[in-house]
């Protein structure tokens, strides 16, 4: 914490009393010590806000360990985040959660992370590590675990499963609140998931479905990310619900996350002529108010967390304060690097691509057709199509005329055969992409046009013992991520710049997603419906079983 006493002038936005007028705010020690109205200052002075907080996260998908996330949010007015470490506990189980509460605390920015519900999030697939409910009552009896993280397991909530629901006891009886994941529930289901405890959601696609939630008692997450998106589905709640509307962005690549953050969602809301005391309610507030963060709100006695707006229209930040230290300033982070010794576990042999084919009798047929994933752009949701398909020498193969391409998962935590099935929408003419993030589980995930270009990308992944890759002919790239198979121990900065690269080349591919890694990333996250792929299979989400 700063030690330094200072005041600052400015145009300020008054949470409290809903009123803009110049102010001066003094720090003391790293809390403001008072704040005066003051006459003369123009809206040369900046306007002054409390700090934005990303009321659901998952840091892991920036590809950024917590300290590097940190440095590039702060320059957009960040100031804490509520993050889920879900993904590396799948691979490292409470260790991986240590890692990222002890990277954090590195740095001064306000970390809140939760107690992982679901690891694994499913039986149907292979994961790294469990966390079983008396681990999970154990993380909620510390401090620095602020809530139960979302509870994607629905179908566990309303069956009463004994394990599931001993998890959100133990949170209730340590007082902490439970995240929701709950994709398409409504009416009679969703009030029984709510009436479990439940208090958020940030999986609605529809208003509809965000106001059935809403009446619920629910508070209702807007969520931006690199993949997922239901901003312009829900931000006409907003000036209705002022007191139970977020906004978060899930999974936030490193190149989106230079791009902006919160900030962004704001300018968007401002866009649509939302009143800024309602912006602010969502962006500020109401996350610190629902999980009791240790977070200042300009208030006197807060702690100092605030920023300065150049405006409140496109909310570019001038500058960010923590705990009245000045940590970014006109788009540069003064917060530092930190070393890092990675974790992991990655225990896979590569592959050829003749362990990839998809014999006729192996897979899933009816009628002279196939299952086929229909991949959705912005969306985590998937189609479930069945296609005309003919066999080539016995086998399923892909088809560009058509937009069939193949998608592989491989176990990444012990050696097992290959899982392979088709999917669509990725729109590549050649080539393959592989990556270790792969939710929730986090095997390899590969897509491609043939199984040479495949196992290429695969194994250029399993080379880095994680990592993305691309394959295009006879160029390959791959962005090595050796923290769980997950983050970057690099410069997050550089790490955007390499993440922008390869991007840019699996695009040239001919995919038309605006986030084909993002997108693939998701492709084996069973717990949203409706047609996925984990290492033991297709999985139907409508079922929720294996298909094959």
């Amino acid at each position: 914490m700063s030690n330094r006493s200072f005041t600052i002038e400015g145009n300020l936005v008054d949470p409290w009393k809903k009123q803009i007028y110049p102010a001066e705010i003094s720090v003391k020690e790293g809390k403001i010590s008072a704040i005066r109205r003051k006459e003369g200052v123009g809206a040369t002075g900046g306007f002054i806000l409390p700090g934005f907080t990303d009321s659901h996260v998952h840091v892991e998908s920036s590809m950024l360990v917590p300290s590097e996330f940190a440095r590039l949010a702060v320059v957009h007015g960040t100031v804490a985040t509520v993050s889920d470490p879900h993904e590396i506990a799948n691979v490292c189980g409470i260790d991986g959660i240590n890692f990222m509460i002890d990277n954090g605390r590195k740095v001064n920015f306000k970390f809140n992370f939760g107690a992982p519900s679901c690891v694994p999030a499913t039986i149907f697939e292979t994961a790294g590590d469990a966390i079983d409910s008396a681990a999970v009552t154990a993380l909620l009896a510390r401090p620095e675990i602020r809530y139960l993280s979302e509870m994607m397991n629905f179908p566990g909530v309303l069956n009463n499963d004994p394990e599931v629901m001993k998890k959100i006891a133990a949170a209730h009886k340590a007082g902490k609140p439970v995240d929701g994941h709950a994709p398409g529930l409504r009416g009679e289901t969703a009030a029984r998931y709510i009436a479990a405890g439940i208090s958020t959601d940030h999986e609605c696609f529809t208003s509809e479905e965000a106001l059935d939630k809403l009446s619920g008692g629910m508070h209702i997450l807007i969520r931006e990310g690199s993949a997922a998106r239901n901003f312009d589905a829900l931000i006409g709640l907003l000036p209705d619900h002022p007191e139970k509307i977020m906004f978060c962005s899930d999974d936030k690549h490193p190149d989106s996350l230079v791009a902006g953050h919160i900030n962004r969602l704001c300018e968007r809301a401002m866009a649509r002529g939302i009143d800024i005391f309602d912006i602010i309610q969502a962006a500020c507030i109401n996350p610190v108010l629902h999980y009791g963060l240790p977070v200042g709100l300009l208030r006197e006695g807060d702690p100092a967390d605030f920023i300065i707006a150049a405006d409140l229209v496109h909310f570019n930040i001038l500058a960010t304060y923590i705990n009245g230290e000045k940590v970014a300033e006109n788009g540069h982070s003064f917060i530092p690097s930190v070393d890092i010794t990675p974790v992991n576990r990655f225990h896979c042999a590569a592959v050829s691509a003749s362990q990839l084919a998809i014999p006729v009798g192996s897979y899933p047929e009816a009628d002279g057709k196939i299952p086929v994933i229909g991949a959705l752009d912005g969306q985590l949701i998937t189609s479930k199509l069945w296609q005309e398909a003919h066999p080539v020498n016995g086998e399923w193969t892909t088809s560009l005329g058509s937009d069939r391409l193949k998608m592989v998962v491989i176990n990444r935590y012990h050696p097992a055969p290959p899982a392979a099935c088709f999917i669509t929408a990725f729109g590549f003419r050649r080539g393959a992409i592989a990556s270790s993030v792969a939710h929730d589980s986090h095997n390899i995930v590969a897509v491609g046009t043939d199984d040479e270009s495949i196992a290429r990308a695969i194994n250029l992944v399993i080379r880095e013992k994680g990592g993305v890759s691309c394959v295009d002919g006879k160029e390959e790239k791959v962005l090595g991520l050796p923290v769980a198979g997950l983050m970057s121990a690099d410069d997050g900065y550089r790490v955007a710049t390499a993440y922008t690269a390869i991007d840019a080349m699996a695009k040239n591919l001919g995919s038309r997603l605006s986030a084909p890694f993002m997108t693939l990333s998701f492709m084996a996250l069973l717990v949203i419906p409706h047609i996925k792929l984990s290492d033991k299979g297709l999985f139907d989400g409508d079922t929720f079983s294996l298909m094959n």
